[in-house]
């Protein structure tokens, strides 16, 4: 098929949260843009391809905030190549990869690096995220300008939290003149160095190391009160307590301008699982206990929470075959976040579809104001076709990331990415016999 097609998608739910949208209708895909919404007859190109979405979900590409591409340095996890063809099997069109490479991406041409490498590999947008801090060491500013000019959308010493405050700050404020967010994972390290797993019940039991809650609520309030004061762009890149979720809500409601994720794994799975010692479970931050994870499916029903991130952090088996203690935190999931979203949260009736939409596309491009996440006429055609009810079992073969890290192997799922459109152009097509390659 011609990278120039013109699309008719038709017959399939149309949701875009961004205009408001929810109806079955047609979508018309011409030179690389959405043409229109509903296009009469006479409207029609004659060479049009039609695709019948009857049944499913026709939704603007889904954008994650922050995906561990591996590449350069970690290429035993992933690539840039593979984890952007995860990224489309997994019904994402736009990527930010996280700065933790090595050496991490402090440097103007670090980002060219990675924006060089997307481009050659051609599969989902990727985006950079460039550190806050030099060497992500926490302890000067990394030349944010420089950053900004070679293309980085958002600052971030992810996935570790910012420790200092008073680089926080100082960081808030400084890039007030580059308007460019700040993504940062709240956590208060000395009250969680060495641990494991969430404290609670679970966590004695099993005798792990401790990761209390109130090591992220003690954070999260700092970072909110930073906000405050300097009223700069911050987004708390992924919360898990019951704690943090009433400091933002509270926050928001005196007219705080800050917005929240979570990770899909913090509202799918309990501390509870870890009684398996599935290393694939040990990520950070932790699983919570059941509170915890309701309110936090609550918040992002109700708003409090405005983006569903995957937490991509691929780790090869190598890394993963240690002691508990040992083993690196991390979870794949870039493959499985849509169809977790769907089984845990949509199905059960717990998320609405057109809420799911809004936390996993609208939402967080508009947290890194880039050019997607909707399906207005005139924007560049990054489109996914969703098979709500199309039921797979989780296998390393079916999996395009470069590590299979996941607790969800040999499960079944329900609803999967059916076929993916980045800049007009189909790059994923469960029909087409789109295979994981031998990465």
């Amino acid at each position: 098929m011609s990278d120039d097609a013109t699309w008719l998608i038709e017959h399939g739910r149309i949701i875009d949260p961004a205009q408001s949208f929810d109806g079955v209708g047609r979508l018309l895909i011409h030179q690389g843009r959405i043409a229109a919404l509903d296009p009469n007859d006479g409207e029609l190109p004659s060479d049009v391809c039609r695709i019948d979405a009857s049944g499913c979900i026709v939704a603007p590409g889904l954008v994650d905030l922050a995906t561990e591409l591996g590449e350069p340095g970690l290429e035993e996890d992933e690539t840039i190549q593979t984890g952007s063809q995860a990224a489309l099997a997994g019904g994402y069109t736009s990527i930010a990869c996280a700065a933790n490479t090595d050496p991490p991406i402090d440097t103007a041409a670090a980002v060219e690096f990675v924006r060089q490498k997307a481009a050659r590999a051609d599969r989902s947008r990727v985006h950079v995220l460039g550190c806050l801090s030099k060497g992500r060491r926490g302890e000067e500013l990394a030349e944010i300008g420089a950053l900004v000019d070679a293309g980085a959308v958002a600052l971030s010493d992810g996935p570790g939290p910012i420790s200092n405050t008073a680089l926080l700050r100082r960081a808030l404020e400084y890039c007030l003149m580059f308007d460019k967010p700040i993504l940062d994972r709240p956590e208060v390290t000395s009250l969680t160095r060495g641990g494991v797993m969430h404290e609670g019940m679970t966590q004695l039991v099993l005798a792990l190391a401790p990761m209390p809650a109130e090591a992220e609520d003690l954070a999260t309030s700092r970072d909110l009160r930073l906000l405050e004061t300097t009223s700069g762009k911050l987004h708390l890149s992924s919360i898990s307590t019951k704690g943090s979720v009433e400091l933002v809500r509270r926050s928001k409601a005196r007219g705080t301008e800050v917005t929240v994720g979570v990770r899909i794994a913090n509202l799918c799975f309990q501390d509870e699982l870890l009684r398996t010692f599935d290393s694939s479970l040990k990520v950070n931050p932790p699983l919570r206990s059941e509170e915890h994870i309701r309110a936090c499916v609550d918040a992002v029903a109700d708003g409090t929470i405005d983006v569903i991130t995957a937490g991509h952090q691929p780790r090869s088996l190598e890394k993963k075959m240690q002691e508990l203690d040992a083993v690196p935190f991390g979870m794949s999931t870039l493959d499985t976040a849509l169809a977790q979203v769907i089984t845990y949260l949509i199905e059960p009736g717990r998320l609405t579809w057109p809420r799911a939409i809004e936390c996993l596309a609208t939402n967080p491009a508009q947290v890194l104001s880039i050019n997607a996440g909707s399906l207005r006429v005139g924007q560049p055609a990054d489109v996914v076709i969703i098979d709500p009810q199309a039921q797979w079992t989780v296998e390393p073969s079916q999996l395009f990331s470069r590590s299979s890290n996941t607790p969800l192997l040999g499960q079944q799922l329900q609803g999967r990415a059916r076929s993916v459109w980045v800049d007009g152009r189909l790059k994923h097509d469960l029909g087409a016999a789109n295979h994981p390659s031998s990465n």
